[in-house]
């Protein structure tokens, strides 16, 4: 079958990209292995989404944000970076929404929250803004490959797509992205981070916390109160080697909470875990090119951050941005939409975008991660000075808010 684009994966950033072309009469369809049940009510899965205002504007445009649900927007106020286990010994920074000129730094959102508001956006029923794309579920792609005149999407089903423009949005692992010749660079942190949600006796007051302790990383992300209860909860992520997050992974509730008490140095009071436990490697990807022959790559596929500054979601928005933009400014001219110099101009504006951001983020990874002595006492004066110097703590405000 025909198309004027296929996009490989019905995640976020694919669903995204759909919606965000949603009325461009360009015939779009969506290839996704996952079942149509999973794709409308996602299961949990641990991660809440830091969003910057930037973020939260594109997803209001692409008629996403109202499908969220209020209860499940937290607003994000302040963020606090600590350093060292002993409160004597500790270097802080807090960077507070004072700073900016917008009323929080951005929003907490579940990330199956925004999938589910993404796929009901995407794939709504025709509108004035026209049709919804076509979706596959349940078809794992075998291969990618693209000549002069189409790109092609063979399916394991033995279908055939061909279309005049493939993106590939199939996470940072991307298989389409390997099967164009598409190489990336891959930095495996060696360690894994254990997400849940607890409640806890003490107030977060909308502050999020990013803990570099000795052995081990902490993140409080604050969330709107507990339904149920009414106590203060927060999403909860704890860095570790693989090893030690496994046997904490097996702990029964009772056991973990305390577990997880002390690791906070009961700074939190009692806390309850409330959610299932989910565990993820952290691996960052910078793909080193974006585009090729009739093909290009968007969200986590094109890069993939480490979660420490809370970006990758952001950054995969942005890609989105500017593909469909470029896009749909090339349909208007009645250009090629897979025209060489239009995916040029794609790759150099997003690579322009999160280099810095990339690299910067990959830099604090390794130095917070690191025990000697010297990584140490590094990053305790990098904090201290930081906190002393309110126009770098403004330009990170600015950060935070996009």
């Amino acid at each position: 079958m025909e198309f004027d684009l296929i996009i490989i994966g019905a995640g976020p950033a694919g669903l995204g990209l759909a919606r965000a072309l949603r009325g461009s009469a360009l015939r779009i369809c969506l290839v996704e292995q996952q079942a149509l049940h999973a794709l409308q009510q996602p299961d949990f899965d641990g991660r809440e989404i830091a969003l910057t205002q930037h973020s939260a504007s594109l997803l209001r445009q692409f008629g996403i944000w109202a499908l969220l649900g209020a209860q499940h927007i937290a607003p994000l106020k302040d963020a606090l970076v600590i350093d060292g286990d002993r409160a004597s010994a500790q270097a802080r920074m807090c960077i507070s929404q004072r700073l900016s000129a917008a009323p929080e730094l951005g929003y907490l959102v579940g990330n199956h929250h925004i999938r589910r508001a993404s796929f009901a956006a995407a794939l709504a029923a025709a509108d004035e803004l026209g049709a919804p794309p076509e979706l596959r579920c349940n078809e794992r792609v075998c291969h990618v490959y693209s000549d002069a005149q189409a790109a092609y999407v063979k399916l394991a089903s033995g279908q055939t797509l061909r279309a005049r423009l493939v993106v590939a949005a199939d996470s940072r692992h991307s298989l389409s992205r390997r099967a164009m010749g598409i190489a990336a660079d891959m930095h495996d942190y060696g360690r894994s981070m254990l997400l849940c949600n607890m409640t806890h006796e003490r107030a977060h007051d909308q502050t999020a916390w990013q803990w570099f302790g000795h052995g081990q990383t902490l993140a409080l992300l604050p969330m709107n109160p507990c339904p149920e209860s009414g106590l203060a909860r927060s999403s909860v992520v704890l860095t570790l080697p693989q090893r030690d997050l496994t046997a904490l992974l097996d702990l029964p509730d009772d056991a973990f909470n305390a577990a997880m008490v002390q690791r906070f140095e009961g700074r939190l009071g009692a806390m309850t875990v409330t959610s299932s436990r989910h565990v993820y490697p952290l691996v960052g990807v910078w793909a080193r090119h974006l585009v090729a022959q009739r093909f290009a790559v968007v969200g986590d596929a094109a890069v993939g951050m480490h979660p420490v500054t809370a970006h990758g979601f952001n950054l995969g928005l942005r890609s989105i941005e500017t593909l469909s933009g470029l896009l749909i400014k090339a349909l208007r001219k009645g250009q090629d939409i897979a025209a060489p110099v239009l995916l040029e101009r794609y790759q150099r504006r997003h690579q322009c975008d999160s280099r810095g951001l990339f690299f910067a983020t990959h830099a604090v990874a390794t130095l917070y991660t690191r025990e000697q002595a010297p990584a140490r006492l590094l990053r305790q004066a990098l904090l201290h000075l930081g906190e002393r110097c309110t126009p770098f703590k403004r330009a990170l405000a600015a950060s935070l808010t996009g």
